[in-house]
């Protein structure tokens, strides 16, 4: 192979493609180096064909050391390059896949432009920090990378622009749990979904794969944790932005405004920079359950200003006052008396509310609602949505308050008391409630009396009323006293049968025995039941049986009367004498005819025989046996 050949082949070998030679041609333009004027002239062989071109000539001793200067001087004008530093560089050129980045090398370094995709305005000129990763690959390439020399110095650009409160770009990766994945200077930090923007997001994924910018609000360099903020960026403007729509408000002024969000106390309205609130209240005269049923989100709608703080930037808005008042359009002649149709709108315990036209209600006071005195929850008479008709009790138009009745419509009960429960009548009762004195019972609604606890029974020992019946049983009654003026009926339950205790005065007469039973013990002695429902007491002493012992609960034994009260209807009984009182009985006439012996002895002693002595010791023999 000739020595032009070999040129040529070296030529084509080291040829760029026509995008990189033209660049390193205009390199090279710039880094040739001036030649001396003074130094020696070497002989041109630049027309000479190759056959017969001077290679003696070219290698002379005194021509290698002007090349050899040449390139020292052209060295001179090249960086030195260290693989595994961060340098900067100048971006040359920017193309789909490929950024062209000058840092004074022989040729320029190629950097994917995905490492710049934070930063969407990068251009030509612009001078960015590299990582050297190869000087010179296979191909003679400079390889760099700027995704690397962000990452080496990401903490510190991360942590100086905390300090600085600088603006930094970041590329929002993906959506995560609450918030955003940003990509900022190459490490990822946490955008909080309250700080995407100063109204509510609706839709995240909307600013998936932007680049915006940011502010670091927080940093946790133990942890590696950055959290950052667009909102912080705006809130700025928008604070001047209110100053100055607040400075301009006045109460009164209608203005309008988009629906901005929604909640169950209200209805947040943007004033184009500034939001005010409508209260669930201003939204209607009518009663409504959620605001929803008024607006709906993105909704233009006209405004009126009630009140705004300056100091604290909340401005309350209402909606209602741009309507007329339903008050106002109420039918003049309506008037205490009158009867009206509505609908229950809402219900409490101690009444509930009638809308008889929007925005017009009234009160029905749960004592309105029946005619009884047990007032009970208005839940047990209405509920809500109810069609009712009521009477006007008050009317205040002034103060825009009406209260209705519904027990009006029909007739008072205690207004013919007399002739329906006239004193000795007989009728069936509810038991409503107890008390420790008696029994209240309904004997229809509104018409309510009370059953002392004395008048439940002639013979039963009653502590309590739920011993002998219970709330919402039927019991039959007597009218004993009508009080009509003060609604009170007094009844009874034992009048329904003849005092047994004028029978009971006759059946146990005092000292009369009785087979009784102990049924139950008291604090001072127990209960003896004498059948028929005749119930006697008996102290604790006078339980003692023959033997000793005392008796106990369920024990059938005589029983003596020592105590009958007719009034009080009680009966006092004892055990003990029965047997207690026949002995004492014998040895009282044991004693009186041992005495009238002993008399009828000494009387006779002066005509005592033989005889006589006999009968003595039998006398005396006798005496000492009941001694024994």
């Amino acid at each position: 192979m000739t020595k032009e050949q070999e040129v040529n082949v070296e030529t084509q070998e080291v040829e760029a493609p026509a995008e990189k030679k033209e660049t390193a041609q205009s390199y090279q333009e710039e880094a040739v180096p001036v030649v001396d004027a003074t130094a020696p002239k070497r002989k041109s062989n630049a027309s000479v064909p190759v056959d017969k071109f001077d290679w003696d000539s070219f290698e002379d001793d005194s021509s290698m050391e002007d090349r050899k200067a040449d390139e020292e001087k052209y060295n001179q004008t090249l960086s030195k390059v260290v693989e595994n530093e961060v340098v900067e560089g100048t971006v040359m050129a920017i193309g789909k896949r490929e950024v062209l980045v000058n840092i004074g090398y022989k040729s320029e370094g190629v950097i994917n432009i995905s490492e710049f995709r934070y930063n969407p305005d990068l251009k030509v000129g612009d001078k960015v920090e590299v990582y050297v990763e190869t000087a010179e690959d296979k191909k003679g390439q400079l390889i760099l990378s700027h995704r690397k020399a962000h990452s080496l110095r990401s903490w510190d650009l991360v942590n100086e622009a905390y300090e600085k409160d600088e603006i930094v770009k970041g590329y929002v990766k993906c959506r995560t749990k609450g918030g955003m994945i940003v990509d900022v200077f190459g490490i990822e930090a946490f955008l909080p979904g309250s700080q995407i923007d100063v109204k509510p997001i609706r839709d995240y994924d909307v600013f998936v794969n932007k680049t915006m910018d940011f502010k670091i609000v927080k940093i946790n360099n133990e942890y590696r944790n950055v959290v950052v903020s667009h909102k912080a960026l705006i809130e700025a403007e928008i604070e001047a932005q209110k100053a100055d729509i607040i400075s301009k408000l006045e109460k009164g002024q209608i203005l309008e405004g988009t629906v901005k969000n929604i909640t169950s106390y209200g209805v947040f309205v943007d004033l184009g920079g500034v939001d005010g609130l409508i209260h669930i209240t201003d939204l209607s005269w009518g009663r409504i359950n959620h605001p929803e049923e008024v607006v709906h989100l993105d909704q233009k709608i006209n405004v009126v200003i009630l009140d705004f703080d300056d100091t604290k930037k909340r401005i309350a808005l209402g909606l209602k006052q741009l309507q007329p008042h339903p008050w106002d359009a109420l039918d003049p002649n309506l008037k205490v008396g009158d009867k009206v149709k509505g609908k229950v709108v809402v219900i409490a315990d101690y009444g509930a509310f009638v809308e008889i036209q929007p925005g017009v209600e009234g009160l029905i006071h749960v004592s309105e609602m029946s005619w009884s005195l047990h007032l009970r929850s208005a839940q047990d008479f209405l509920k809500v949505g109810d069609e009712v008709e009521a009477v006007i009790l008050t009317l205040d138009r002034e103060e825009r308050k009406m209260s209705l009745g519904i027990k009006q419509l029909k007739e008072d009960p205690w207004a013919t008391i007399l002739e329906k429960y006239p004193v000795n009548s007989r009728h069936i009762a509810t038991v409503r409630n107890f008390t420790n004195f008696g029994v209240f019972v309904e004997l229809e609604e509104g018409v309510d009396g009370l059953v002392h606890i004395s008048d439940l029974s002639w013979t039963k020992k009653i502590k309590h009323p739920s011993e002998f019946t219970s709330i919402g049983d039927k019991l039959e009654v007597v009218v004993l006293e009508v009080d009509k003026e003060n609604r009170r009926l007094s009844l009874g339950h034992k009048q329904l049968e003849e005092n047994p205790w004028d029978v009971f005065e006759t059946q146990y007469p005092l000292g009369s025995i009785h087979e009784g039973t102990v049924t139950s013990f008291a604090d001072k002695g127990a209960v003896i039941s004498l059948g028929e429902g005749v119930e006697g007491t008996c102290s604790i002493k006078n339980l003692q049986k023959q033997d000793g012992t005392t008796a106990n609960v369920g024990e059938k034994l005589p029983f003596k009367v020592v105590e009958f009260n007719k009034s009080n209807k009680k009966i006092v009984l004892s055990h003990t004498k029965t047997w207690e009182e026949p002995k004492k009985e014998e040895n009282r006439r044991d004693s009186e005819s041992t005495q009238s012996a002993m008399k009828k002895l000494k009387t006779n002693l002066e005509k005592t025989t033989l005889g006589d002595i006999a009968q003595l010791a039998d006398l005396k023999s006798k005496m000492e046996q009941e001694a024994k």
